[in-house]
């Protein structure tokens, strides 16, 4: 039983090391009940100030698409690749329908972080 014990434990490691983490800033994000819990390998943080960071690092809308594109040339799963769009409580509807048009020309999905509602 101590060896199979083992085995999981080296698994969970191994996972552990070879996994992406998607850092995100602390923003305030929308309430939702959605309790959909996806992966997501791009993360996309957007501030009440119009300000975007593109997996921690600061970008403007016109080079986002071709970060995407460098960002799925490094991915494994192209396929399944997802973008997350973490927008602040007041950024507009706009920006985020502009983020989600670029998501849609270069054929991922895209999905937008929320917080769980509070009861």
């Amino acid at each position: 039983m101590s060896s199979l014990t083992d085995i999981i434990f080296l698994l969970l490691i191994f996972f552990m090391l070879t996994a992406n983490f998607v850092q995100v800033d602390n923003l305030e994000l929308p309430e939702s009940d959605s309790k959909t819990v996806a992966p997501t390998n791009i993360a996309l943080s957007v501030t009440k100030d119009g300000k975007m960071k593109f997996n921690g690092k600061p970008i403007k809308i016109s080079r986002l698409k071709s970060a995407i594109q460098a960002e799925m040339r490094k991915t494994e799963n192209k396929q399944n690749a997802t973008l997350a769009i973490a927008a602040e409580k007041g950024v507009t509807t706009g920006q985020v329908n502009d983020i989600m048009k670029v998501a849609a020309t270069l054929n991922i999905k895209a999905i937008l972080a929320t917080s769980p509602k509070q009861k």
